[in-house]
């Protein structure tokens, strides 16, 4: 097998890991959303302050998945256009 198509398993198995790193991150997000949803509703409705700073944590959790995702979405993004030129090279 050439080295190029060896390159080319190596990053399709990276691709994959990826998607699937964003599958469950993303289910993980849902999950936070809810509790940033009903933290958000106790914050409000309570007025304590312990249950505004549950609600300013729930939503930095949030902002962090939401933050990982993208992440994921930019390095598999790369990876399948370094997949696309090394087809290219494959191809030609």
């Amino acid at each position: 097998m050439r080295r190029i198509e060896r390159r080319l398993f190596r990053i399709n198995d990276r691709i994959e890991a990826l998607r699937r790193d964003e599958v469950l991150t993303r289910q993980e997000l849902e999950f936070h959303i809810h509790l940033n949803d009903d933290a958000t509703r106790d914050a409000v409705v309570s007025d304590h302050p312990l249950d505004r700073a549950d609600a300013r944590e729930t939503a930095g959790d949030v902002a962090r998945f939401e933050a990982h995702i993208a992440e994921l979405e930019s390095k598999r993004r790369e990876l399948e256009h370094r997949r696309d030129r090394l087809l290219g090279r494959l191809g030609a």
